[in-house]
């Protein structure tokens, strides 16, 4: 078995991965409807850690946007610790663990028990886990489980399901609808991306990368910037778009790659932004909805074509980022699937 070889597979097989997960959906679908007519909260706090810590982030600004409940995301540690921080009037906890045991999250569960006013509902891979049986109610993507470190489709058959709870919580059958085009939608772009990630990832110019996203992709941005930095031990970072003026640009050079998740509501100025990146003499990977370039065009460009907003395609951003950590690794003579000083899940 060859290095990367789990990453790989797990990986590659996203689409079939968000079908199962979609699948499953369908089938609780109705359990869930009922748990969220029954639970009495105005408020939504997302929490997890590492890779799930930023799901929450994405998830929370989708469930505020979607539902249009107050949402807030935090690492559970936070709860756990600082508990009168993050636990005002009536919530609905929505905790996240791929392992479903991870020791923060239990404890943050623990500390909404006895200090918090709702309901839990958990988002995790493993039905049977600690975290989906003390929850009150349990969204799990078992066939995105994995054996690699790195998250890949845990992270996005997780934020699938988080997504489809914003749908619910919505009443919106649209998006519910919409969500259910995304694996056809990874399919159709995976064929289109010839070998775009692997001469980035192989690129031995770059020397450091910068995520940029907004919105529904701030957290998924702060995602790519993990895996990068998991799988190939490469430095990283991740920003707002605009955010990234107010300093950070004080390092770009002509060993940069600046990539930037457009989203459709701030388009133009994160544009601008990338744009002045590439005067800096930074390099430019734009991932956006189509193409939408007249007088700038980026160095490389990843058209998503997906038909969704910007609140539903969200998973599409990552995937191709995943195969530009994995090839980059590979490159530098690692393993993807045993970065350096991680464990698949911490326990305290």
């Amino acid at each position: 078995m060859h290095r990367g070889s789990h990453t790989w597979h797990e990986i590659t097989t996203q689409p079939d991965a968000w079908r199962r997960t979609l699948e499953g959906f369908v089938q609780c679908r109705p359990a869930l409807a009922q748990f969220l007519k029954e639970a009495t909260f105005d408020r939504i706090l997302v929490v997890g850690c590492g890779s799930t810590y930023y799901l929450a982030q994405a998830a929370a600004a989708t469930l505020a946007h979607c539902a249009g409940i107050p949402a807030r995301a935090a690492p559970a540690s936070e709860l756990w610790i600082f508990p009168r921080t993050w636990l005002v009037g009536k919530t609905l906890l929505v905790a996240i663990s791929r392992s479903g045991t991870t020791t923060e999250t239990l404890r943050a569960l623990e500390q909404f028990r006895k200090r918090g006013n709702g309901s839990v509902l958990a988002i995790t891979c493993y039905p049977e886990s600690t975290l989906a049986q003390q929850a009150d109610f349990a969204l799990t993507a078992p066939d995105a489980q994995e054996q690699s470190i790195a998250q890949t489709r845990s992270f996005t058959s997780m934020f699938l399901l988080a997504q489809a709870l914003a749908a619910t919580l919505a009443h919106d059958e649209g998006m519910w609808s919409r969500l259910q085009h995304l694996p056809l939608a990874l399919e159709n772009l995976t064929s289109r991306l010839g070998d775009l990630p692997n001469r980035l990832g192989e690129d031995p110019a770059i020397e450091q990368l910068f995520f940029l996203g907004g919105g529904p992709l701030y957290g998924l941005a702060c995602e790519a910037m993990l895996k990068t930095k998991e799988m190939s031990l490469s430095q990283a970072e991740a920003y707002h778009p605009l955010e990234f003026r107010h300093g950070p640009m004080s390092v770009v050079n002509g060993r940069t790659l600046v990539v930037g998740f457009f989203s459709d509501t701030g388009l133009a100025e994160e544009m601008r932004v990338l744009m002045d990146m590439q005067r800096l003499g930074a390099r430019t990977l734009a991932f956006l909805e189509e193409a939408s370039f007249s007088t700038w065009q980026p160095d490389y460009a990843v058209e998503l074509r997906s038909g969704l907003s910007e609140w539903e395609r969200g998973p599409l951003y990552l995937v191709p980022l995943q195969y530009l950590a994995y090839y980059r690794a590979l490159a530098k003579g690692l393993d993807p699937d045993r970065p350096t000083h991680l464990t698949a899940v911490v326990k305290l």
